[in-house]
């Protein structure tokens, strides 16, 4: 596929359709710098986005944990995105939104003078773990841990806490893993890269509690789907310890969807039946 900053097609920037490749930024934008930056993920599946106002609320949400405004309110990011994806004729794709304090008066730490910026793409995007979907995903374990809540705004998804994902991602991949698995800041089992982390041992089900690090929309979408199966779901604290007498495990997040976890580090885990039937339903629910 062509890179990222040399495609066909049309993103919304700061109220307007631009190119494709005149959708830039000045080198001395604050958020290049300093992280001074917040965005979503989502996908669009037969023309409707699944989820897409809670992702745009959250948006706001995560600009505000940064001390910033986004100059558009919901509805206008709504109708944004819809018109994004009608200019590049998508009917299924992957839209990423992105806010950001740019170049302005300030160029030290401070920034508060400067303008805040929004822009919005989409782009055609498989799946984010390819075949992993089917057979499990393989899964380094990270030398890298969620922060505590307070040296971070640990629930905005912002671009700075992905540094250390990034890293541990990059880890992995060289291992031959499709991904890593991290703990947080006190031992516990927290989650991939950039997708929560589901456990299933005798017919119920385990994921860490999300006190430290983002408590995922598709994650909450996929409790809410256990909960009406009448599966009972633990939200709580896991220990590595744990790992070996787990029995299934998934991920969850926009991009990942539900993707089955064959192994991680030397744990291993079948790609089970409570798995398959959470995947195939959420492919259904998400396309409904």
């Amino acid at each position: 596929m062509a890179a990222y900053d040399d495609r066909d097609g049309k993103i919304w920037m700061d109220g307007k359709l631009v190119e494709w490749r005149d959708a830039n930024v000045h080198i001395l934008t604050h958020g290049l710098h300093y992280a001074s930056s917040v965005f979503e993920g989502e996908r669009c599946y037969n023309g409707k986005i699944f989820e897409s106002r809670k992702h745009s609320e959250r948006l706001h949400y995560s600009a505000g944990q940064l001390d910033f405004e986004i100059p558009y309110t919901v509805d206008e990011i709504e109708a944004a995105k819809m018109e994004v994806l009608r200019a590049n004729g998508f009917e299924n794709a992957y839209v990423r939104a992105v806010a950001w304090r740019g170049a302005g008066e300030d160029m030290g730490v401070a920034s508060a003078r400067n303008p805040v910026r929004l822009a919005i793409a989409a782009w055609e995007w498989g799946a984010y773990y390819g075949d992993a979907k089917m057979k499990g995903a393989k899964l380094d374990i990270s030398k890298w841990k969620r922060p505590s809540p307070e040296t971070i705004p640990s629930h905005a998804k912002a671009a700075g806490l992905y540094m250390i994902c990034t890293l541990s991602k990059h880890a992995a991949e060289a291992k031959g893993c499709s991904d890593a698995m991290m703990f947080d800041y006190r031992g516990y089992v927290a989650e991939a890269t950039g997708a929560n982390i589901f456990f299933v041992k005798d017919g119920e089900v385990h994921t860490p509690d999300p006190d430290c690090f983002l408590n995922g929309i598709t994650r909450q979408t996929v409790i809410g789907m256990l909960k009406d199966r009448q599966v009972k779901v633990h939200e709580r604290h896991i220990m590595p310890e744990e790992l070996e007498g787990f029995e299934q495990c998934w991920l969850t997040g926009t991009a990942a969807e539900v993707t089955p976890v064959g192994q991680i580090g030397d744990y291993n885990f079948e790609v089970g039946a409570l798995t398959r039937d959470i995947a195939e339903s959420y492919e259904k629910l998400v396309r409904a």
